[in-house]
């Protein structure tokens, strides 16, 4: 397993720009499955978890042809070979549940299983079964796997999920615009990755409107074509430098990037007395800092409220700031295993339940640590950034899922970053 060796205290300066959304990339090529035509995708991150799809797609049938360092991406898939996504295919990925959807909508039945990934809380699939069902699927499980069928077509419903969800919102869309009739998908989510999709099945032909709000209407088309589509920014990806800019009090330049996809990251970095400035449509400047942070307390909520995939590097943050602060993580109950390992460092946290109260200005010291999470191990990157002395972060290939080359993208803004095997 490789390592990351981090020396703290470099100060950070220069320009970082940011990939594709991972989380926008998997649903996108999943969605390449619902026609027989081409589908060409750009800017898609070369990382662990497209590159775990794109052999679950080759595995269902999928023609593909994307280089190992290139953005473009172009799948064909004339045929559904196989409708299953196996367990030692996807036992790291939870993503591989984006395929129930459209494998259940082209080839009337999928054969999938119960998704893996990183040990963050329950991310139940029930939304997804419940939602299939209602379009007239199926559902069995047995044996580790969740087993979907509608052989004679899935026919439009009206979709309620009892809770947000972004993966079942983005499955039960793309098995509604195969589906005869019109799917009314209430209580929908609305994070920029389920806009971004909705985008790329309008170019291939569906009919959908009101993406973006709680509500997403689909009229239900017979066939899909081909299409070109580029990927948005990774918003999580973005957030995290900006963080670590403002960490280090450094004077760096985030490229590349949505800052509308941001607003409530920036707004909390405000309040904690970081200087963000929006210098064009795609760039963030960091301004440098003198003095400590002001702590300010965080609730994560769904979008456009602040994300989860950012809170574990906003409590690198917090061990930063000069005072007390509280972290309330809402949408995953066991998100907290990163604090642990910051504790080892020095940090001053105490968990209850779902809080986390950070009392800082912690100074930490450089320590041995293990990424439990691909954001926890984020996390541990950011505040080893500022701690004194050598950090040495275990088990990067949770980091490899959903960021690109980060270590490369963090020496050239100074960081004292290296990969050791």
């Amino acid at each position: 397993m490789d390592k990351f060796v981090i020396e703290g205290g470099t100060p950070l300066h220069g320009t970082i720009p940011v990939s594709g959304s991972k989380n926008s990339a998997l649903p996108a090529l999943a969605a390449a499955l619902l026609t027989a035509d081409t589908v060409v995708l750009d800017r898609i991150p070369r990382v662990r978890d497209i590159r775990t799809m794109e052999r679950l797609l080759v595995d269902i049938g999928s023609e593909i042809d994307a280089g190992e360092n290139s953005e473009r991406v172009i799948l064909n898939t004339k045929k559904i070979v196989s409708p299953e996504a196996p367990y030692e295919l996807v036992k790291t990925m939870r993503a591989s549940s984006l395929v129930l959807g459209p494998l259940v909508a082209r080839a009337g039945r999928a054969r999938v299983s119960l998704p893996g990934g990183c040990a963050i809380g329950a991310r139940p699939i029930n939304f997804h079964l419940a939602g299939l069902e209602h379009l007239g699927a199926k559902i069995s499980q047995e044996h580790g796997y969740i087993e979907a069928e509608a052989a004679n077509g899935l026919k439009g419903a009206q979709v309620v999920f009892d809770r947000i969800t972004v993966t079942g919102t983005e499955d039960i869309l793309m098995a509604a615009v195969l589906a005869e009739g019109e799917t009314v998908i209430e209580n929908a989510a609305r994070e920029p990755e389920v806009v971004d999709l909705a985008h790329l099945l309008r170019k291939m032909g569906a009919q959908i409107e009101g993406e973006g709000t709680s509500v997403i209407r689909v009229q239900g088309v017979s066939s899909l074509h081909g299409a070109t589509h580029e990927i948005i920014a990774d918003r999580i990806e973005a957030g995290t430098f900006v963080i670590a800019g403002a960490i280090t009090g450094a004077e760096l330049c985030i490229t590349g990037c949505l800052p509308e996809h941001l607003t409530a990251l920036i707004a909390k970095l405000a309040e904690a007395g970081a200087t963000i400035t929006q210098t064009n449509d795609t760039t963030l400047r960091v301004e440098r800092r003198d003095g400590p942070l002001k702590p300010a307390d965080m609730i994560t909520e769904e979008y456009p409220g602040f994300p989860t995939d950012l809170q574990a590097q906003y409590m690198a943050l917090m061990t930063q700031a000069d005072g007390i602060s509280i972290v309330t993580e809402t949408i995953f109950e066991n998100r907290f295993m990163h604090a642990q390992e910051l504790m080892r460092m020095g940090a001053n946290i105490r968990l209850d339940g779902r809080q986390a109260i950070i009392a800082g200005r912690s100074r930490l010291t450089g320590a041995g640590v293990i990424a439990s999470d691909l954001r926890a191990s984020a996390s541990l990157v950011l505040a080893a950034l500022v701690a004194k002395g050598e950090t040495v972060i275990d088990r990067v290939y949770h980091i490899d899922r959903g960021y690109e080359k980060i270590e490369e993208k963090l020496s050239a803004a100074g960081a004292k970053i290296t990969r050791a095997e």
